[in-house]
C-alpha cells in the first residue's frame, strides 16, 4: 500500500546505533616537493629544459614532456624497486603528448604543467598501464588535458597532493578497460583538488581495493566522484560544488555493478562524508550498484534530485547522520531492465523544503530516523 501525500510531516523513530561507522580518512600530509632522495632530476621553465641522472645529463631542450620521459627512462632498467624523479619548474605539454611511468616508479612534481593544443585518446600529463608500484607524491595541472592522470591496468598505486585547474578534460581516471578480466588493484588517493573539469574529477571502472581521504571538486561539468564497477572502497570525504549541472551526473555516483561481489552486495563500499551543493545530483546509485554505506552527507540545494538510487541493493543513508536542503527530492526509483531497489535503508536525515518518493516500490525499503520540515512524502508502507 503506498501512503498518501504528507505536506509537512515528520517521522521520528528511535535513532539505531551503528557501530564500527566509518570515520572520513585523514591522510597524512604530503613530504615538501622535491624533498629526500631521487635518482633522476628534471629542471627548467618555459623552453628550457634539462633532465639529469646522476652526472649524466640525459636531456637538453625545449620540451618539458620530452625532459620528464628523459628523466624517466634514464632509471635502472627491469628495477624492482621504485626510483623517483623529481621535476623542478613550471613549463607546458601538449594535450596529444604524455609521460609514461614503468613499473616501479614514483614522479614529484614540483612546478606547474599546462596542457595546451588538442589530443584525443587516452593521453595525458601522468599515464601509466600495465604497470605496478607508481606513485605520482605531488602535481599541480591547468589547462586542457584530455585526462589529466591516466592509469589504466595497474597494481599498488599512490596518488599523492594532487591539483588540477582545467578548462576542460577529465581529472583522474583509473581503470581496467584495457584487460577487463584483470582487476586494476591497490590503489590510494590521499587528497585531490580539481576544478573546471569538462568531465568527472575522479572516475574509477574496475578497481579492487581503493582507499580516497579527500576529493575537492569545483564547478566540474560531470561527478565529483564517479565508481564504476568498483569494489573494496574506502572515501573520507567527496566535497562538491557545482558538479555536475544541468546533468545526470552526481557529487559522488555509483554505477554500472558498482560495489557487486560474485552475485551479491555486502556491504564493501564506505564513505565517510558527501558534501554537494548546487550542481546536478547529490548522490546518485545506478545500474545494479549497491554495497554501500554513507555515514554523513550535507546536500543543498541540487539542480536535480538531491538524491537518486535506481535498481540498487543493500545501500543506507545516511549510516550517522545528514541534512538535505532543498534540491529537487530523495528519489528511489527503478528501470525495467535491472531487478528493483532493495534493502535500502534511508535513516539519520533533516530533510527540509524537499520531497521523499519511492516509486516503484522496492524490496525492503526502510525509512525511519527522519526529520521532515517541509517535505512530503510518497513512499511504500
Amino acid at each position: 500500500m503506498r501512503n498518501p501525500l504528507r505536506p509537512l510531516s515528520v517521522l521520528v523513530t528511535a535513532a539505531v546505533l551503528l557501530t564500527g561507522s566509518l570515520q572520513p580518512a585523514q591522510a597524512a600530509p604530503a613530504a615538501d616537493c622535491g624533498t629526500g632522495t631521487f635518482h633522476a632530476e628534471v629542471t627548467g621553465s618555459g623552453s628550457s629544459w634539462t633532465a639529469r641522472r646522476g652526472t649524466s645529463t640525459v636531456y637538453t631542450g625545449s620540451s618539458m614532456q620530452a625532459a620528464m620521459q628523459a628523466g624517466v627512462n634514464s632509471l635502472t632498467a627491469g628495477r624492482t624497486t621504485k626510483q623517483r624523479v623529481v621535476v623542478r619548474g613550471s613549463g607546458s605539454i601538449g594535450a596529444g603528448t604524455r609521460v609514461s611511468l614503468p613499473s616501479y616508479t614514483a614522479l614529484d612534481v614540483c612546478g606547474t604543467i599546462n596542457v595546451t593544443g588538442t589530443g584525443s585518446g587516452d593521453m595525458a600529463p601522468v599515464y601509466s598501464r600495465g604497470t605496478r608500484d607508481i606513485e605520482i607524491q605531488h602535481l599541480n595541472l591547468t589547462g586542457a588535458p584530455i585526462y589529466g592522470i591516466f592509469l589504466r591496468n595497474v597494481t599498488n598505486v599512490i596518488i599523492d597532493a594532487v591539483d588540477m585547474r582545467l578548462s576542460s578534460g577529465l581529472g583522474i581516471r583509473i581503470d581496467n578497460r584495457g584487460d577487463t578480466s584483470q582487476w586494476t588493484r591497490n590503489v590510494r588517493i590521499n587528497t585531490v583538488f580539481v576544478s573546471g573539469a569538462g568531465s568527472h574529477a575522479v572516475e574509477t571502472y574496475g578497481v579492487d581495493g581503493i582507499t580516497i581521504g579527500t576529493i575537492t571538486a569545483r564547478n566540474v561539468r560531470e561527478s565529483g566522484l564517479l565508481l564504476n564497477q568498483t569494489i573494496n572502497a574506502t572515501v573520507g570525504t567527496v566535497d562538491a560544488d557545482n558538479a555536475g549541472a544541468g546533468t545526470g551526473y552526481a557529487a559522488f555516483r555509483m554505477a554500472n555493478n558498482n560495489g557487486q561481489i560474485g552475485s551479491s552486495y555486502p556491504t564493501n563500499i564506505r564513505v565517510g562524508t558527501v558534501i554537494a551543493r548546487r550542481g546536478g545530483r547529490g548522490i546518485f546509485c545506478v545500474s545494479r550498484s549497491g554495497g554501500a554505506v554513507i555515514d554523513r552527507v550535507t546536500i543543498e540545494n541540487t539542480g536535480n534530485n538531491a538524491v537518486l538510487i535506481e535498481n540498487c541493493y543493500n545501500v543506507t543513508l545516511a549510516g550517522v547522520s545528514g541534512t538535505v536542503t532543498g534540491g529537487g527530492e530523495i528519489r528511489l526509483a527503478a528501470r525495467t531492465e535491472f531487478p528493483n531497489n532493495r534493502d535500502i535503508f534511508i535513516q539519520n536525515l533533516t530533510v527540509r523544503d524537499s520531497r521523499i518518493t519511492e516509486n516503484p516500490c522496492g524490496t525492503n525499503t526502510i525509512f525511519r530516523n527522519l526529520t521532515l520540515i517541509n517535505t512530503p512524502t510518497t513512499i511504500c508502507s
